[in-house]
């Protein structure tokens, strides 16, 4: 169900409609943001990208999130990013906001800023760098979900925030009308079944990592948040249809099959590789600093890999199911 562009705080009912509705599953891509050769906004390649990423079967898109480069991005480009996207989907699938930041007040302003631009949802990293406590990221979601704000994914991203949100923490929360799902970076079975033991009818569990993004979902998750679909996403696509089939022998087949790309995507910080191939992919130029481009030893890698996604894409692009 496509919400109106408007929220108002008086709109209680119509929040707690809206998140019901909203079902996230499958492939959904991270998307990285187009820059120009001199460092602007690259909005042509970004319409193309988001086709793209329709034409191959991508179940929902995540806006300026760490892959989108989220923290460099300027108030208006940060709004022409989400706008444009909102404008190009058009309801066909939903747009997720990055929308986390260091401070709960910011959070929930930036989360306003998501509504009034058009999303359907936000995705909320865990703050970065303060280092909150499990009582601290509580109150957190907490605040966030009561401000009658948009459907929230939690995002739990250890290795980059520097905090751990434990799914005991938040096991309260997940009955929140506003609280959808979480993005469980953290690929250990433990920690997996531990938010799977809390899944209910509108709370959706995602991986946060494509190598594992298979074995997940044949666990029980939901779908993922992948960086990998920039570049694949029918074939991203595919392999969540299976594993979310249960076709464990074809999902584990053709996740090997993806192996290089899910390699390639960790050989420097996220998002530079992909960034790399997206731009033999004519998807924009460059990163910002302090992101630097791929490495020198990494270049004919790309180019390999740019080769492959291709023909790899070229193979599967017949209709897909939405």
């Amino acid at each position: 169900m496509r919400a109106s562009k408007t929220i108002r705080p008086c709109d209680r009912a119509g929040l707690r409609t809206r998140a019901s509705h909203l079902r996230l599953s499958g492939s959904i891509t991270a998307l990285a943001t187009p820059f120009t050769a001199t460092g602007e906004l690259d909005l042509d390649a970004w319409r193309r990208l988001l086709q793209a990423q329709l034409d191959g079967g991508t179940q929902a898109v995540v806006v300026a999130g760490s892959t989108g480069e989220a923290s460099s991005l300027l108030e208006v480009e940060y709004d022409a990013l989400l706008r444009t996207a909102v404008e190009c989907v058009a309801g066909r699938v939903p747009v997720l906001a990055g929308t986390g930041q260091s401070s709960t007040a910011k959070t929930i302003e930036q989360t306003r800023r998501a509504a009034g631009l058009g999303a359907d949802a936000v995705l909320v990293v865990t703050p970065p760098y303060v280092r909150p406590t499990q009582a601290g990221l509580l109150a957190h979601y907490q605040a966030l979900a009561d401000d009658d704000g948009l459907p929230v994914v939690i995002y739990n991203v250890p290795a980059r925030t520097g905090c751990d949100l434990l799914p005991e923490t938040i096991a309260g929360l997940v009955g929140h009308p506003r609280i959808v799902g979480v993005k469980e970076a953290c690929s250990e079975p433990a920690r997996l079944q531990a938010w799977l033991s809390l899944r209910q009818d509108g709370f959706a569990v995602l991986g946060g990592d494509d190598a594992t993004a298979a074995a997940v979902m044949l666990a029980g998750a939901d779908g993922v948040v992948s960086v990998v679909s920039n570049l694949v996403p029918a074939a991203m696509r595919k392999l969540c249809d299976l594993a979310l089939g249960g076709r464990r022998a074809e999902a584990e087949a053709w996740n090997a099959e993806l192996a290089a790309f899910h390699e390639f995507a960790g050989l420097e910080p996220n998002p530079i590789p992909v960034k790399a191939v997206l731009e033999r992919l004519g998807f924009g130029r460059g990163l910002r600093l302090p992101l630097t481009p791929l490495s020198d030893i990494h270049q004919a890698t790309a180019a390999r890999i740019a080769a492959q996604a291709e023909v790899l894409e070229r193979s599967l692009r017949e209709p897909i199911a939405a």
